[in-house]
């Protein structure tokens, strides 16, 4: 398994330090070194990666006010020379926290992590295709196939299939980790939808059964290079 990363920090020698750390480790395949989060921000309409090494403070937009705007990051860890910030990230869910200066056998730990999760979800996603959800009190088996659209709601999603419509509390970064990538996009902050099931691409709305799904700003670069691969 290769792990693409890209690196982020404003001060040159740090981006320097893991860049020659990352040409150390086999399986991490570097994509890019941004200078800033607001360059990171550019990026991350047009690729994604699997990992992302992202300082804190950095000048317009911190590492942290950045992962917080993201509706589904990739995996992170952070690199940081402030500790204070630690418990902060990991309410954001990074995979890990390193102080700088970052020695290698530190840093081989934590990249090891990340790829043991990617290990895990690719394993997951092979090993089922369907998930159990909990709906009016009721367990329900939800085939991944049969499922049309997510959408978002504040503490609760909707799970749109083709004869029903389930009420689920979660969360939609949650249900974007639960689905594969490889079928399930998300378009919008507040919808995932089935890449097999679309019927119409309108303009910036995307057409799946019955519904007309919107297509935020932000995400329309990946979403319709995505789609629009098979185009005649």
């Amino acid at each position: 398994m290769q792990i693409k990363c890209v690196i982020t920090d404003d001060e040159p020698m740090a981006r320097k330090g893991l860049k020659s750390y990352v040409e150390k480790v086999d399986f991490l395949t570097l994509t890019a070194v941004c200078e800033d989060a607001m360059q990171l921000n550019t990026l991350l309409q047009t690729e994604r990666p699997d990992l992302l090494f992202l300082d804190i403070e950095m000048p317009y937009l911190s590492g942290l006010e950045l992962l917080s705007s993201l509706a589904n990051p990739p995996h992170v860890i952070i690199t940081s020379a402030y500790e204070q910030y630690a418990l902060r990230g990991y309410e954001l869910d990074v995979a890990d926290y390193l102080l700088k200066p970052i020695s290698f056998e530190r840093f081989l730990k934590a990249v090891n992590k990340v790829h043991g999760l990617l290990q895990q979800e690719e394993r997951q996603e092979e090993a089922t295709d369907y998930i159990f959800v909990r709906s009016d009190r009721q367990m329900h088996k939800v085939f991944f196939k049969d499922i049309l659209v997510v959408e978002g709601l504040e503490n609760y999603v909707c799970i749109y299939t083709e004869s029903a419509k389930l009420l689920v509390r979660s969360t939609m970064k949650r249900m974007a980790e639960a689905l594969p990538k490889a079928v399930f996009l998300q378009v919008h902050k507040s919808y995932l939808i089935n890449l097999e099931k679309i019927d119409m691409i309108d303009g910036n709305q995307i057409v799946v059964g019955k519904q007309t799904i919107p297509v935020a700003r932000n995400f329309r670069e990946e979403v319709f290079a995505r789609i629009l691969k098979n185009t005649l």
